[in-house]
């Protein structure tokens, strides 16, 4: 069900909590929600469709990949500099990110994952775990 995006800062604030299985209806929403923003939206963590649930969504080579509860364990030293900008509000924002990262996930069968990203995919990995800490860029 595609749902409406949350622009409330006071909601977008606070930080996610643990997804379970009972949260993959939550996971499809997201997906089927970023799928119908895909002009104008490469990614999008739960907060934005107003749930407070440790789930991303973001493109990678042309598809939409879910993660569940995504941990960075590994960043890269290597930085670079950019500016960002969200659905939930107008506007870009400066912003330093890390060019390679490796993420710990679930994925929608709720099996565990692990795999790097870099480049593109890896910044937009880390914005949406942002959101998920209640970081709003």
């Amino acid at each position: 069900m595609i749902r409406p995006i949350c622009k409330d800062n006071f909601l977008l604030a606070m930080k996610s909590a643990p997804a379970t299985a009972e949260d993959l209806a939550t996971a499809q929403d997201l997906l089927d929600t970023v799928t119908s923003h895909a002009h104008e939206c490469v990614g999008m963590a739960a907060n934005m469709i107003g749930v407070l649930k440790r789930i991303i969504v973001f493109q990678d080579s042309m598809k939409f990949t879910v993660m569940l509860n995504p941990e960075i364990k590994w960043r890269s030293p290597k930085t670079f500099d950019t500016e960002e900008g969200c659905l939930s509000h107008t506007g870009t924002k400066p912003i330093t990110r890390h060019e390679s990262i490796e993420v710990e996930f679930l994925d929608m069968k709720l099996k565990k994952q692990r795999r790097k990203y870099s480049g593109f995919t890896a910044q937009i990995i880390q914005h949406e775990c942002d959101h998920l800490d209640g970081i709003l860029i």
